[in-house]
């Protein structure tokens, strides 16, 4: 029994440009044709669509799919067996997930978080965008230095966190402004610091961690705005600390 491309999407959940385009790349093929020459997919091809999908929604790019599917060494069972092992491991990092939200729950319960006057109050006016915390946590999350941070417990501590802040950014605009370049000992010196910084509220931030940090400096206005403060921005300051973020990490695996 062969299924129309458009039946096919619908069953499968995807579009139909989408069967289009794997057929043109020659990850999906349908098996026949009709006599007007339409695609014609049978059970062997919406097996394999199946298992296509399960590897996108892994985060598995479509060459790696073909390769995976196409290897003459590994069977049907042999690629479920990998499909097992791959869901094991997903179901284990969403655990640890879930794990990381009830411990942000628990500190917000036991009063360990910061109310927003108090956010207000420590961050001059500052507030983080609606939803940012849960958005941390989806990025975040899964990261060793997230599940190893310890929460703040205490007003205090993120009053000297503040100071702490205000002091680098300080320093960085002076170097801004004084036409310094990202990758000089100045800024390496401030890059680190600011690795320091952050390793205050992960309990670690490693070296490709705070690369990852500083592209979001670079790409991503909220980030920046959380270091510094949109009156103290300058035009490409979010490049700069990205860069000399980099130039930091080179330094270090030198």
């Amino acid at each position: 029994m062969g299924y129309p491309v458009g039946k096919v999407a619908r069953l499968a959940g995807v579009t139909v440009r989408t069967l289009h385009h794997y057929d043109e790349i020659g990850l999906l093929s349908p098996s026949t044709r009709t006599t007007a020459g339409y695609r014609s997919y049978g059970e062997d091809d919406l097996d394999r669509l199946q298992r296509i999908l399960f590897y996108r929604e892994l985060g598995f790019g479509l060459e790696t799919i073909a390769d995976i599917l196409d290897d003459p060494h590994a069977g049907a069972v042999e690629q479920l067996r990998h499909q097992r092992a791959l869901l094991t491991e997903r179901i284990a990092r969403l655990s640890r997930m879930v794990e990381v939200v009830e411990r942000v729950m628990e500190a917000k319960l036991m009063g360990n978080a910061l109310t927003p006057e108090e956010k207000f109050e420590v961050f001059g006016g500052f507030r983080e965008p609606p939803g940012y915390e849960e958005e941390a946590v989806r990025r975040w999350g899964h990261t060793p230095e997230w599940q190893a941070r310890v929460p703040e417990t205490s007003k205090q501590d993120w009053i000297d966190g503040e100071r702490v802040r205000e002091d680098w950014v300080r320093r960085l605009l002076a170097l801004v402004d004084g036409g310094a370049g990202p990758d000089g000992e100045e800024a390496m010196a401030l890059a680190e610091e600011h690795r320091a910084m952050l390793g205050r509220f992960m309990g670690e931030c490693g070296y490709e961690t705070h690369q990852r940090v500083g592209e979001l400096y670079a790409t991503e206005p909220v980030q920046l705005g959380f270091l510094i403060r949109e009156p103290d921005q300058r035009p490409g300051i979010g490049e700069f600390v990205r860069d000399a973020i980099r130039a930091n990490a080179a330094r270090a695996a030198r």
